[in-house]
């Protein structure tokens, strides 16, 4: 399978409805060479910029719902559009992430469980969703997460539980904090015997410096490859088959204990 990890900078100097025709062409220009494309988190807005979620909010089928549409449809890929700013019809706002199939139509919606901020920004903006997300390709179940999700070791349980072989995570993560970032997507892969695709974002959000350095990790927690700071395009083959055989060769999914209905007491 093969997939490109477009590790987008959202700079103050250009508009959202400028980065949102440039992403659309980034998208287009992987036609033929992908099978799967993946964006980072917020990437109209930037995901510190937290002054400009209110205002650039849009309905799930808004604006980039419509332009991300189209541009997997021309690019004929599974595209994992990012995050948005979503409102809700009923007022709230969510950091929601949208996965459409290659001829367009909208294959999944996820509302990021776990925001940032504790208490301020993304924590006190936006509202929790509530559900996990898996998508079924033709080669592999997709589990889909953001960012923040990343430190929290059972959503990805859950959705291995779900079927996820390949568990995507898209993301604004900060420069400051980039050695955690490669740590907890290799975490994530070991523990859950997947390949993990992260995409992060490049340039500066509202005054924070971004990491970049977007990661493909295989079952094993081996890096397949990795980019580096800056706005690039990070392109992968691997084999969603891998997945089974490590599974099989390492049965350790099969000896999971707590999570399955252990009752707790306090010592």
């Amino acid at each position: 399978m093969r997939a490109s990890l477009i590790q987008i900078a959202a700079n103050e100097d250009e508009s959202v409805n400028s980065r949102r025709e440039r992403v659309s062409s980034l998208v287009r220009d992987q036609a033929g060479s992908a099978d799967l494309v993946v964006l980072p988190e917020l990437w109209t807005t930037g995901a510190f910029a937290y002054e400009l979620f209110a205002s650039e909010a849009e309905p799930l089928e808004g604006p980039t719902f419509e332009v991300m549409s189209k541009a997997a449809r021309d690019a004929g890929v599974w595209l994992h559009a990012g995050s948005i700013p979503e409102r809700d019809p009923d007022g709230p706002l969510y950091n929601t992430a949208l996965v459409f199939s290659p001829d367009g139509e909208l294959a999944a919606a996820y509302r990021k469980i776990h925001r940032f901020g504790f208490d301020k920004g993304e924590a006190v903006l936006m509202s929790a969703g509530r559900e996990l997300v898996t998508v079924r390709l033709p080669e592999t179940v997709v589990g889909v997460s953001t960012c923040y999700d990343l430190r929290f070791p059972e959503l990805y349980r859950g959705l291995v539980g779900a079927g996820a072989e390949t568990l995507i995570v898209s993301a604004g993560w900060p420069e400051r904090r980039r050695a955690h970032w490669t740590l907890l997507a290799q975490a994530r892969a070991v523990e859950n015997q997947a390949y993990v695709l992260a995409c992060g974002s490049a340039g500066t959000h509202a005054g924070v410096p971004q990491a970049g350095c977007s990661i493909v990790v295989d079952p094993w927690g081996e890096v397949v490859a990795e980019a580096g700071a800056g706005e690039e395009v990070l392109r992968v083959e691997f084999d969603p088959g891998r997945v089974g055989a490590v599974r099989e060769q390492f049965p350790a999914l099969k000896d999971r204990v707590l999570g399955l209905d252990v009752p707790a007491r306090l010592g």
